[in-house]
Parts: structure tokens; sequence; C-alpha cells
């Protein structure tokens, strides 16, 4: 039984339900099986009040209470866990006041912005990831993957957003107190471009919460159901993982859509 279940790729729970209603009619089956197939699309990376929005993105309206109930007796769960990494090294260079403060709330996109540095650790071997949030949106601006967390890293970050982005003057661009964020070269790199900085008070991790949330949704997505043992090919998926995060996974807060598809929206509604 457990060999069949491992080729269909089926929860136990799964088929124990499916054998018990088989053969009562079910007036939600249909409902059912477009739940099973958006859990597993993406991964089992969307709970329940996502898959709900995905639902009605497809002309499916339905109570999220509805789609949780039919996920549980579908076996259907998605769970998170968090973890952080650290680059706080004392002061080395000069610090910025908490222009954000916690209020995260951007109302144009480039208006916003967050960076944050997580390490991830496979089979011995780390590497360590460095993006720019959009607040707006959520949307990935740029990002660098490195064996080492050095000042290269944040610096080539930076220089990939200037030239994907064309950004307003006066850019808010928030982080913790980490070493590179102190760094001159990082500093002059913002001032040259027209960009305000922003810090975290001094081992607050809530003040870049959204970056914690991105991390955070990374690893439970990606990093953790994905029990990798090589590190090039974690690498390899996390850069695609990055591009669907972007462009396919949609935000509740953006009324069911992916970062992308939102800032994309808002530019077409306020074009002149």
């Amino acid at each position: 039984m457990d060999v069949l279940l491992e080729l269909k790729k089926m929860a136990r729970s799964t088929f124990y339900y499916h054998l018990k209603h088989g053969k009562k009619k079910d007036k939600y089956k249909e409902v059912k099986d477009m739940i099973y197939t958006i859990f597993h699309k993406h991964k089992g990376r969307y709970g329940y009040r996502r898959i709900t929005l995905e639902l009605r993105n497809e002309g499916r309206l339905i109570n999220h209470k509805t789609v949780k109930k039919l996920m549980d007796e579908l076996g259907l769960k998605s769970e998170v866990r968090k973890v952080k990494y650290r680059s706080y090294k004392g002061d080395v260079g000069k610090t910025a006041p908490n222009i954000i403060n916690r209020n995260f709330t951007a109302e144009r996109p480039y208006q916003k912005l967050a960076t944050d540095v997580t390490q991830v650790t496979i089979e011995g071997r780390k590497a360590y990831l460095s993006p720019i949030l959009d607040m707006c949106g959520g949307e990935v601006l740029s990002y660098v993957i490195t064996d080492t967390p050095n000042l290269e890293m944040v610096i080539t970050m930076l220089n990939r957003m200037y030239e994907s982005v064309d950004l307003p003057e006066g850019v808010v661009l928030h982080s913790d107190q980490g070493w590179h964020y102190q760094h001159a070269a990082y500093q002059n790199s913002l001032k040259k471009h027209g960009i305000i900085q922003s810090m975290s008070r001094k081992g607050n991790c809530l003040d870049n919460a959204m970056m914690e949330n991105f991390f955070g949704i990374m690893k439970s997505e990606l990093l953790y159901p994905g029990k990798y043992t090589s590190m090039e090919v974690f690498i390899k998926d996390l850069k695609e993982y990055i591009d669907y995060y972007n462009n396919e996974r949609i935000k509740l807060r953006l009324k069911g859509m992916s970062p992308v598809q939102y800032r994309t929206q808002f530019q077409m509604s306020n074009s002149v």
C-alpha cells in the first residue's frame, strides 16, 4: 500500500477519504480536484486562504472556511518555519536613523525598499542570499547569492537594482545595522543614486519584519520541504523560486495578484 501511495504521490489521508466516500455523491468533488491541483502546482506552499483566492481567480467563489475544511479532509497542509542570519558586528561605520519605524505601508512601488541577508547551510556548505524587497508589493527587485557575505555582495546587489529599475528620487532603503550597511562604500552608493538610508534599532528584528517574513516564506516553501543535500541544486531552485515568487505567487494583501502583476496594474492605472 505504501509503495502505491508513493507512486501516486498521494497522502494516506487522501486515499482513505476517497476509499470511504468513493460511492457517495460529493458536491465538492470538482472543487476538491481544483484544490488538490493548486496545492501541488505550488508545491504545498499555499495555505487555505491563498488557495481560496486562487479559486476565486479561477471563477470559483467559495468561503475560506469551506476551503480549510476540504483541505483538512484531503490531508493538505502548508507549514511555516523561520531561521535568521545575524550580520551585526557592532558599530564599524556610520548608522542611520530608523526612518521606516515599522511603517511598512507604501502607497506606490519604489517608495520604500528593504534589504537583509540570510544564511542557508546544506551538508556543511553555506550560502548567503542578499535581496532588495519593494515594500509596496513585496517584489524582489534585485538579489545576490554568494558563499561569502562580504561587501562585494551588497554592492553587486545595489548595482543590479540600478541596472534593472528606474528609481525615483527620494527612495528609502531600510536595513538592520549589519556591518555591510554601515560601510562607507555602501552608503556612498546610496547617496550617489539619491536613496535615503534607514536602519533598524540595534538587535530589533521586528524593525525589518518584511525581510524576516520573506526569508521565512522562502525557507518554509523551498528549503525545508526540499530536504536538500546539494547546494548547487538548492541555488538553482532558489533562482527559480524568486522568479516564481515575483511573477506567480499571489498575495492576500494584493487581492490575489503576484507582486509583478500588482506593480504592473498600479503603473498602468497611474500612467498619463
